[in-house]
């Protein structure tokens, strides 16, 4: 069994920011982040989970996901993610993760568990500093999907 422990954060929403995510699977540990420039926290914390999982060498695994994001969290276990896609993702952000994490869960067995955000969890803390310091570095990636969408927003 692996585990993916998972966080997202933002200066500003939107603002530069980064996420954070631990892998832990027997004696094996990873950990993963990076940062964008513009972005939003709701971003980061899909971000982690997808970064994650794309991480892992070979499908079919069961992955148990710790997030502290009931954004995430909700829109999987109460299947809300499902219905945006039947709807064309209308109204709603983040197609281009959702549509990236889908393809992603098709790969695996994911099981999610919500943990209290700065409540001492250790890997959540973990991720949070990971996930902060990410988004404070000087070369921050740049988040082209929504910049571009917001771009588009702020012509009409």
């Amino acid at each position: 069994m692996i585990e993916l422990f998972t966080d997202g954060a933002s200066s500003g929403n939107p603002g530069p920011g980064g996420y954070g995510a631990i892998l832990r699977s027997g004696k094996h540990y990873k950990e993963l982040s990076a940062g964008y420039r513009k972005t939003t926290n709701n971003r980061m914390e899909l971000m982690a989970v997808i970064k994650g999982l794309e991480a892992l060498k070979s499908p079919n695994q069961t992955v148990t996901v710790y997030s502290d994001s009931k954004y995430v969290i909700d829109s999987i276990e109460k299947k809300w993610v499902y219905g945006w896609v039947q709807k064309g993702f209308k109204d709603k952000k983040n197609k281009d993760l959702w549509l990236r994490y889908l393809e992603l869960s098709k790969l695996h067995n994911i099981r999610f568990v919500w943990v209290k955000g700065h409540a001492g969890h250790p890997e959540n803390e973990r991720c949070d500093q990971l996930a902060v310091a990410a988004g404070k570095q000087k070369d921050l990636l740049i988040d082209s999907v929504f910049e571009v969408e917001n771009a588009k927003v702020n012509l009409l």
